[in-house]
């Protein structure tokens, strides 16, 4: 058995998240369907870097498959893209070594959340970026979100507590930049707790808007607990960018 990489993008607006789910559209499912009509064989199972939820969108998702097939990866690539439908592509196709794990083996992870604050929604972007009714200081933003940078306990942003065995994440980047009427919002760390993201955009929008002051971010950070947050930012301004393998 070979094991090959795909690396994904895909607009997450119509599916009901990655991973399959009975009498669901969902990404995996109508990826493995597509490489199941190419190779003939009964039974494919892709391995993601991770989930991601309804609505969530992927510009570099990362999985592996095994696969007895001879194809080459550009012919699995070019093939199985000319199986799948229009919201979901395959960018790059290589074989990596057996042991390669899309998961366990990701080392960090970086996903950028966007924003318009127009004073009138757009129309075009309405499944890809959330619109804030409120002008947002982008400045204020960015200079709150710098206390998460680094290694902490991450109970303040993390829905379901407790779903991991830990809390403790480290943020290697996380910025906050606008062009126009949009911002966006990057972070990346070596992983990431439910709603992780979207809870610290949820939390910087209302510095933003000046709800709350700039050193309330990391008095949130201190208090380790969900209820002292802001909101869940909705899925759709959601994107994964990029998964890295190489530390």
């Amino acid at each position: 058995m070979r094991n090959l990489k795909l690396t994904l993008s895909y607009d997450g607006a119509d599916f009901n998240g990655w991973q399959t789910q009975p009498g669901f559209r969902t990404v995996q499912e109508t990826l493995e369907q597509a490489i199941q009509q190419l190779t003939g064989e009964e039974r494919v199972r892709v391995n993601a870097s991770g989930r991601t939820d309804t609505g969530v969108h992927a510009v570099g998702q990362v999985v592996n498959f095994r696969t007895s097939s001879s194809h080459a990866p550009e012919v699995i690539l070019r093939a199985t893209n000319a199986r799948l439908p229009a919201d979901v592509v395959i960018r790059e196709a290589a074989e990596v070594p057996e042991a390669f794990d899309a998961n366990r083996d990701a080392k960090r992870k970086l996903y950028r959340y966007v924003i318009h604050d127009g004073p009138v929604p757009d129309p075009f972007q309405r499944r890809y970026a959330y619109h804030c009714r409120y002008p947002l200081d982008a400045a204020a933003m960015h200079q709150a979100a710098l206390a998460l940078q680094d290694r902490h306990d991450f109970h303040s942003f993390e829905t379901e507590w407790p779903n991991r065995t830990t809390s403790v994440r480290t943020i290697t980047h996380i910025a906050v930049n606008r062009c126009g009427e949009y911002l966006w919002l990057d972070v990346e760390a070596d992983g990431f707790l439910y709603n992780m993201v979207r809870a610290i955009a949820g939390t910087l929008i209302n510095v933003g808007r000046g709800y709350w002051p700039v050193e309330q971010v990391a008095r949130i950070l201190q208090a380790e607990d969900r209820n002292q947050a802001g909101p869940t930012a909705p899925p759709h301004g959601l994107f994964l960018m990029r998964v890295s393998y190489e530390r």
